[in-house]
């Protein structure tokens, strides 16, 4: 669609027309989430991805939404609309940065404030030979700190417990939320979940199966490659290595691209609970148990993703 006009991108009742059933949809999904029947669900915008993920996951008690990459505009929103978010990078920039006068995210000072730091020269009574920055000159510092994470994946944000729900009615309120320009122009953001959901379809990733011949001193052995293009979740990633490490005995490797906005999604972000109880909770969200249990482990990726998996005599090994 991309070389040709669409309907959409010109026809104002109909893009609303998307979006009121984008929203129901949308909400459906996010009521799956609540009552554990879904396990998670990504909102692809054309500025932005958010992860919303069921209690239960990467060792969260509560539902957790986590958004990358994000601006300062777009914090500045939220926050305007009461939604209560952390930076857990930056706050992790912060708490282990050895200066005392480190700036936050928000622009606030970790450490001595400028009245603080002034008032040593005051008790040696030179002040007024030192010139003391104004208050336009501090917020001007502040917006330019809080601007130097926008884009970067220090930017990502989590939302947790009952603020979810308030990003939800944020995100479908949001009118800079739909492109208008481009081949995304009049349509609302995709929404991809594990599960079926109201007003969803079934899409299949595209498969090639490939078989080559390689010449091995005096004859010749079969190497067997499978390509799978499309967004392949976490799910689908850890169902595919099963299915492997069975058809292969034990030893495949396989190449991953991943949509770098999304690789700090990773982050651990948690504290470990109780592995077991959250579990039971989750086992009628439709993935499978072995599945489930690796969602629920703590993220120990970081800021990165897996690049090559390879299997040899049934153990794993990676590179990220």
């Amino acid at each position: 669609i991309a070389g040709k006009t669409s309907l959409w991108s010109r026809d104002a009742t109909l893009q609303q027309v998307l979006m009121s059933e984008w929203s129901v949809s949308f909400t459906s999904l996010y009521n799956l989430l609540k009552a554990k029947l879904c396990p998670y669900f990504y909102v692809c915008t054309y500025q932005f991805t958010v992860l919303f993920r069921a209690a239960g996951l990467a060792g969260s008690d509560v539902i957790t939404a986590v958004i990358s990459p994000t601006t300062r505009g777009l914090r500045e929103a939220m926050r305007n609309e009461g939604i209560d978010f952390s930076l857990p990078l930056v706050e992790e920039t912060r708490i282990n940065s050895p200066e005392t006068g480190k700036n936050t995210e928000d622009g606030e000072e970790q450490g001595v404030s400028d009245d603080e730091s002034f008032s040593w020269l005051e008790e040696m009574g030179v002040q007024d030979k030192i010139k003391k920055p104004d208050a336009i000159s501090v917020k001007l510092r502040k917006e330019k700190n809080e601007v130097q994470v926008d884009h970067k994946p220090e930017s990502v944000a989590l939302v947790k417990g009952t603020n979810t729900f308030m990003l939800l009615n944020f995100l479908i309120n949001c009118k800079s939320l739909v492109a208008v320009a481009g081949p995304q122009a009049g349509l609302p953001p995709t929404l991809l979940s594990p599960v079926a959901f109201r007003g969803a379809t079934m899409q299949t990733l595209k498969a090639r199966s490939i078989n080559v011949k390689t010449p091995v001193h005096s004859c010749y052995n079969d190497i067997f490659s499978l390509e799978i293009t499309g967004p392949v979740m976490p799910h689908c990633l850890h169902t595919l290595t099963m299915l492997l490490k069975s058809a292969q005995r034990g030893a495949f490797s396989a190449v991953l691209y991943t949509h770098e906005p999304t690789a700090v999604f990773n982050t651990n972000t948690e504290r470990i609970l109780n592995k077991e109880t959250m579990c039971k909770d989750l086992t009628k969200c439709g993935l499978h148990l072995k599945t489930l249990d690796q969602l629920i482990q703590l993220p120990t990726l970081g800021k990165s993703s897996i690049r090559l998996l390879e299997m040899r005599d049934y153990a794993y090994t990676w590179k990220s």
